[in-house]
């Protein structure tokens, strides 16, 4: 049981690196992409008036199923995880990155934001750059040439301009308070019954990592949080905390905490979650925008094509590079 959940776990830390994506099966917003037989035998969808063809969505697919395959360098593919979960994944993300990169460019448009001569010709480096470093494998299972390479790393480089622009003015200014990340111990127990043996602990004078070890219903003992991380009665209490401090019971919906400071203030956690913070600021006031133009656009999508593709593992395809290329030649 204990090697199911481990690779359980591993598939999960993968599945988590791409962030927070919605993947509630084949949408575009709230745009449901339905089977249409409007779309030729290599289209795998179309929004607005852009069309996906089959090897644009394969360099996607590709470049994902090797940056995804492993963690922690465990080779995912390796592993069975009695079902297609993963590849499942991979091809939903596929899917859904190139229809939201593909309606941004639409967006892009739409507010005439376009790529300046300087930047276009950044794309075409780049795309040189990155099909000069494809194999002759990579190439035929791709079915890809420079010119598709090149329109999607236009339609990238559009639909970051876009986002860069939407995103200009936003408040930068975060306090080190609401920012402010601390490391703690924590018992959490879901039963009154072990919140009094807990407490009846620590009046004897019973060691807080002992008694972590013997009730602690959580995954962890020891945690670090921000503001917004732990239930709101937790942390009133927590933030109050001086070093080595400990709290009595804390009563939640859920159940009970305990939390023992370990230091109230960590300035590098602090620092990074300002930009946790900013970015949230920043994917909210794209998504006003983003969200109201996407209930106009039409899609739909070619799930017979689709649902034939597989996720190919070999050691032909190797490509990864797709975006630390773009990032390499395109600054803007």
């Amino acid at each position: 049981m204990r090697k199911i959940m481990w690779k359980k776990a591993v598939l999960v830390l993968a599945m988590a690196v791409a962030g927070s994506l919605c993947l509630g099966g084949c949408r575009l917003g709230k745009t449901e992409v339905v089977l249409t037989s409007e779309l030729s035998g290599n289209e795998v969808f179309r929004v607005g008036s852009k069309t996906c063809s089959l090897a644009a969505a394969k360099v996607f697919m590709a470049n994902y199923q090797n940056i995804y395959g492993t963690a922690y360098g465990v080779n995912l593919w390796s592993h069975d995880f009695g079902d297609n979960s993963l590849e499942q994944y991979i091809k939903d993300l596929t899917i859904s990155q190139l229809a939201q990169i593909m309606s941004m460019s639409l967006l892009a448009e739409e507010k005439e934001i376009s790529l300046t001569k300087e930047e276009l010709e950044q794309v075409k480096k780049a795309a040189k750059a990155y099909y000069e470093s494809l194999n002759k494998d990579e190439i035929k299972y791709m079915d890809v040439d420079k010119d598709c390479i090149t329109d999607l790393y236009r339609q990238y480089g559009l639909a970051n301009k876009l986002y860069a622009q939407l995103t200009v003015g936003i408040n930068e200014e975060i306090s080190d308070d609401d920012a402010r990340v601390m490391e703690a111990y924590q018992i959490y127990v879901s039963t009154k019954e072990s919140a009094d043996a807990v407490t009846s602990g620590l009046k004897a004078g019973t060691d807080f990592l002992a008694l972590a070890g013997t009730y602690n219903e959580a995954s962890q003992i020891e945690v670090a949080f921000g503001r917004g991380d732990m239930p709101k009665e937790v942390e009133q209490i927590a933030f109050s905390l001086e070093p080595d401090v400990v709290s009595e019971a804390i009563e939640t919906e859920e159940g009970y905490y305990f939390i023992k400071c370990i230091n109230n203030y960590n300035q590098e956690l602090t620092d990074a979650n300002k930009q946790v913070i900013l970015d949230r600021r920043r994917q909210e006031a794209f998504d006003d925008v983003y969200e109201a133009f996407i209930e106009t656009l039409p899609s739909k999508m070619n799930e017979e094509l689709w649902d034939s593709i597989e996720v190919r593992v070999s050691d032909e395809i190797q490509t990864r590079s797709f975006f630390e290329v773009y990032e390499e030649y395109c600054r803007w």
